[in-house]
């Protein structure tokens, strides 16, 4: 069996393994391993929306800076090693099948076996120390203080995005429930930045874990924030101390991302690590990041945004209005049976054209049928498909037709579905 075929197959015997919260199988696994994530410089990243935009920003700028820059995201959004980043640029599926088969003899000694995201975890830990990385950005998968990341006993920076009502399964019901999860990721004595100060439940809960810590407390001031115009090409805004400065990613919620970054530079800077102006500026201008506001194709225009709860929507929905306007797009949407997206008529209905309802490929998806359902009953026309490819075909005909663009949101698992359709398509 060759390399490739055997790492598919320990992979698989991982997932078998299910999802299991708890920080005791990676623990065991890491220690077997000689604890790489102890020898790393990190940037442990929670919070509910908004991660991989920060990881994807910050990285680029600490790339300019000169670092060699490693990053752990999850989900995958078009293959595995879609979470695996050196500098920005996904790693070879050969590498991480030859990280996996090295440490399997390692796992399948434990006695308690690791689940699928435990073993990414810690292939993410070696791969940053083989490659020699200065930097690393981990971000938690779920919450903070279970998620299998969490074993990063002094990082450099702690950052929490924001807080908002997801997962709620497992979270808890309320921001407060929520933000004591990801409270978990603040470490004895070492800084912490929260974004989400906005919500002062969410904002007392990471006060006082900061001060039981003595971890000193960062808060993002967005009034810092101006001049913000976006356009199909990006993003321009200004941010007291900085300038004018551009992303060359759209959405509503881009700047306040940005700014998060921006107050994690001046944390980084007060911490030893060298960041200069010029680096800020040319990495912010060349990050890329898929699945936010992406824009797919141009004849007829079709955009791909990740917002997949009642928060991300109300972003996505700000964005549309503010992109288009003068015209009512189309919308193709498919999201997971454990949102609230009951919600999502409201907040979107008096945007759009119509709706296109799909079923993601992920057993936790929720039925085409049902979302077409909670549009119709508000008097917005929905038609529900149960193969994703055939929505995107009749969405697609649709906008051609009426020559308007068209918006496709929901989780993020379904853009790997969602391109591959659009790609069989003319």
């Amino acid at each position: 069996m060759n390399q490739i075929s055997s790492a598919v197959e320990l992979l698989e015997k991982a997932k078998a393994q299910g999802s299991i919260l708890g920080l005791e199988r990676i623990k065991a696994l890491l220690k077997e391993m000689g604890d790489p994530q102890d020898k790393l410089r990190t940037v442990h990243i929670s919070g509910t929306n908004g991660k991989g935009s920060f990881s994807a920003m910050l990285g680029k700028v600490l790339c300019k800076a000169g670092y060699t820059v490693g990053s752990f995201s999850s989900p995958a959004i078009t293959s595995v090693t879609d979470q695996f980043r050196i500098n920005g640029e996904e790693i070879k599926y050969e590498e991480l099948c030859g990280i996996l088969c090295d440490i399997a003899p390692v796992w399948e000694s434990l006695a308690e076996k690791p689940t699928e995201f435990e073993v990414l975890t810690a292939a993410a830990f070696e791969l940053f120390i083989r490659r020699k990385c200065n930097i690393v950005l981990v971000e938690c998968g779920m919450g903070g203080d279970l998620d299998s990341t969490n074993v990063i006993a002094s990082p450099l920076l702690s950052v929490i995005t924001n807080v908002q009502r997801d997962h709620m399964g497992f979270l808890g019901n309320t921001t407060a429930e929520i933000a004591s999860h990801k409270a978990g990721i603040i470490k004895q004595g070492r800084p912490v930045l929260f974004g989400g100060s906005v919500d002062q439940d969410a904002c007392h809960v990471i006060g006082m874990t900061a001060k039981k810590m003595s971890s000193e407390l960062f808060c993002t001031d967005y009034s810092r924030l101006g001049g913000i115009h976006s356009d199909l090409s990006g993003t321009s805004f200004s941010f007291t101390g900085f300038g004018s400065l551009k992303i060359p990613l759209i959405g509503e919620y881009q700047p306040y991302n940005a700014a998060n970054v921006l107050t994690a530079v001046e944390i980084l800077r007060n911490n030893g690590v060298d960041i200069p102006d010029n680096a800020i500026r040319t990495g912010l201008a060349s990050v890329k990041w898929h699945g936010r506001f992406e824009v797919l194709r141009q004849e007829p225009l079709v955009i791909f945004d990740g917002s997949h709860n009642p928060d991300g929507i109300r972003s996505a929905a700000k964005t549309i209005a503010e992109l288009f306007p003068d015209t009512k797009p189309a919308l193709l949407i498919g999201v997971m049976a454990d949102k609230e997206y009951q919600l999502y008529a409201d907040i979107l209905g008096s945007l759009i054209d119509c709706v296109f309802t799909v079923k993601p490929d992920n057993p936790r998806s929720l039925s085409s049928e049902i979302l077409a359902e909670t549009f119709t009953e508000k008097g917005i026309s929905a038609k529900p498909f149960t193969v994703l490819t055939d929505g995107v075909s009749e969405a697609l005909s649709y906008v051609k037709k009426k020559r308007i663009p068209l918006i496709a949101l929901g989780s993020l698992y379904m853009y790997r579905e969602f391109t591959a359709a659009l790609d069989t398509l003319k």
